[in-house]
């Protein structure tokens, strides 16, 4: 697989199968990302990986949560306003999905839920003093998991909702207070028989936000 076939081929992976992902797999995977762009070779990314008893607790965790309808509070910036084309396109995800996914797509909500059934979640994080434009170079990183993922057979989807509850991840996973959660990537193998997977939300033409100067 050469590296536009990879681009072409990663989508976001909403249902796992339960079947376990080793860690020599994942180890595999990290190691090929390693070699992402950073800010004078800076490196920012420190990483967890939930698994086992351990995701299974973080799992726990935010079910109470969910039941306790606790404020979502993500270490991940939000912006105070979308742009004009954000919001196009973000309306147009739900009526896509319903096109390719039919009724599947009410599992949605439930889903991101369970972090999606997935065995495995790689959390990202950098540290606090570090500014905007390592975030720049953890978006990088993040983008080098995932395709790596894909050389190994594996399916991925970063999602905020696997962020919302920092305080049951510094827990669980021991993060320190200097250290800021930037994303989640849950990794697994895709459930493919859940047609929820069948979609994947389109893009704009290139043209419309590409301008070439000559």
């Amino acid at each position: 697989m050469n590296v536009i076939e990879a681009l072409n081929s990663r989508h976001s992976t909403r249902a796992f199968l339960p079947k376990p992902v080793g860690k020599e797999e994942l180890l595999a995977v990290l190691e090929a990302a390693v070699r992402a762009p950073s800010w004078a070779n800076s490196q920012p990314w420190e990483v967890f990986v939930a698994m086992g008893d351990t995701l299974e607790s973080i799992k726990k965790g935010y079910k109470q949560k969910y039941a306790d309808k606790a404020v979502a509070a993500p270490e991940t910036p939000r912006p105070a306003n979308w742009s004009e084309a954000a919001i196009r396109h973000q309306k147009q995800l739900h009526p896509d999905m319903v096109r390719d996914c039919g009724d599947v797509v009410e599992q949605f909500g439930a889903l991101n839920q369970s972090m999606f059934n997935a065995p495995a979640v790689i959390y990202i994080c950098m540290d606090k003093v570090l500014s905007e434009w390592s975030m720049y170079d953890i978006g990088a990183y993040a983008q080098s998991i995932m395709l790596a993922a894909i050389e190994r057979g594996l399916s991925t989807v970063p999602a905020i909702t696997l962020m919302l509850y920092p305080d049951v991840l510094r827990r669980e996973l021991k993060i320190p207070d200097n250290l800021q959660l930037t994303i989640g990537i849950a990794i697994g193998y895709a459930d493919k028989e859940n047609k929820i997977n069948s979609f994947i939300s389109s893009r704009s033409p290139i043209d419309e936000t590409v301008r070439f100067f000559e």
